[in-house]
């Protein structure tokens, strides 16, 4: 998949961060250099990273090309789904009102929370025994 021109896209989620490309074409996926389908074992998460091409109607009209690392699988299918949002605003900006009212271009803040001590986990007290 080398063409010369092609829409780039930047997605996070949790820690995982996904470089997008979309190239004019035929709707091919491939993500970490393997088909998104082979890629995502779950077909949840496969949805999910399709979300913004799927609201637009433009499955068919782009290949997606995605270097994706850091985080989980679910955390990945985050980050490439916010990349390509940002990247189908690049090839077409009047998409915009689309993506952000689908909250598509909005970036999601949540983190996971550190561990505090004295504590199980980030808020997980020990169990409280009264004798």
């Amino acid at each position: 998949m080398v063409a010369s021109q092609y829409y780039y896209g930047t997605g996070r989620r949790k820690s995982a961060v996904a470089r997008v490309r979309l190239y004019p074409g035929d709707g091919g996926f491939v993500v970490n250099g393997k088909p998104a389908d082979e890629y995502f074992g779950r077909e949840v998460d496969l949805a999910a990273a399709l979300e913004p091409m799927k609201l637009t109607s433009n499955l068919s009209n782009y290949s997606i090309s995605v270097v994706v690392a850091g985080g989980g699988i679910s955390g990945q299918a985050g980050a490439i789904r916010h990349g390509v949002a940002r990247a189908l605003l690049v090839a077409n900006p009047e998409l915009r009102k689309a993506l952000r009212n689908a909250g598509l271009l909005t970036r999601d803040p949540r983190e996971k929370e550190r561990k505090k001590p004295g504590l199980k986990r980030a808020r997980k007290a020990p169990q409280y025994t009264k004798r």
